[in-house]
């Protein structure tokens, strides 16, 4: 069964009413410690017993929640008067031109100008911030080149995974036109012709390969009188291509 709804009035009896302050300080104390921790608050409390007893609770310090309580108060009370909210933007201004010289004075030392007024604690705390910020700035070029670097190792690798690719798609290629070719030609033998026309037209390679070679087109011999179109073109492409193998072969007497 749920609790009954409190009517907020005085206690008569002073015993329960000690005993109500008591629990009731407790937890605004609380409250207002919580606020000040979840919400990064600045929070003063301040209770007064009957009895003339003080008990508070600041975030920060009592002194300074007053006098910020005091001058914000002031503060709303000068922006309903014009005259006021002149003075107000002034002090503001003002303010603000002294943060903007602080911020000159201190780049001008940090880039090693102005240096005459320094004491040598404040040479060393100048020598300890560029430290740290030369070490924060090489420490983000390192990560930077490193990025590069393993984007490049990617892409190379990508490359020679295409170029593999592509050496085998060229093999697969080659050996294609070779069984091509071997079943056009593969079965003719006129004469016994066969095997040297291949030498001396340059389409083997033997052991005099470094000679000369001269090559000499003609025209494949008729099989029954009729050789198909498609097979004469195949018999020059797999021409050409041995051609090229015996033209990019080193000469193998020279590293003897």
């Amino acid at each position: 069964m749920g609790r009954g709804k409190i009517v907020i009035r005085r206690i008569d009896n002073s015993t329960s009413r000690q005993v109500t302050f008591s629990k009731r300080r407790n937890g605004l104390l609380k409250k207002a410690k919580e606020l000040a921790i979840l919400c990064d608050a600045e929070v003063g409390v301040m209770i007064l017993s009957t009895t003339g007893k003080l008990y508070d609770f600041a975030s920060t310090s009592m002194r300074s929640v007053i006098e910020r309580y005091n001058k914000t108060k002031e503060e709303h009370q000068q922006l309903g008067n014009p005259a006021s909210e002149v003075k107000f933007w002034q002090r503001e201004a003002a303010t603000l031109r002294k943060q903007l010289q602080n911020l000159q004075e201190n780049h001008r030392q940090m880039m090693g100008e102005e240096l005459s007024g320094l004491s040598v604690k404040d040479l060393q705390n100048l020598e300890s911030q560029l430290e740290m910020s030369l070490r924060g700035v090489r420490m983000k070029k390192d990560q930077i080149l490193m990025d590069e670097i393993q984007e490049l190792n990617r892409k190379g690798n990508l490359i020679h995974q295409e170029n593999l690719e592509l050496y085998n798609k060229v093999n697969l290629i080659r050996q294609e036109n070779m069984e091509l070719y071997k079943k056009v030609y593969g079965t003719r033998d006129v004469n016994g012709t066969n095997k040297d026309s291949l030498l001396t037209n340059g389409l083997g390679i033997g052991k005099d390969s470094h000679v000369p070679v001269h090559l000499q087109l003609s025209q494949p011999q008729q099989q029954n009188h009729e050789t198909p179109a498609r097979a004469t073109k195949l018999g020059y492409i797999f021409l050409h291509m041995q051609t090229a193998i015996v033209l990019a072969k080193p000469d193998a007497s020279k590293w003897d």
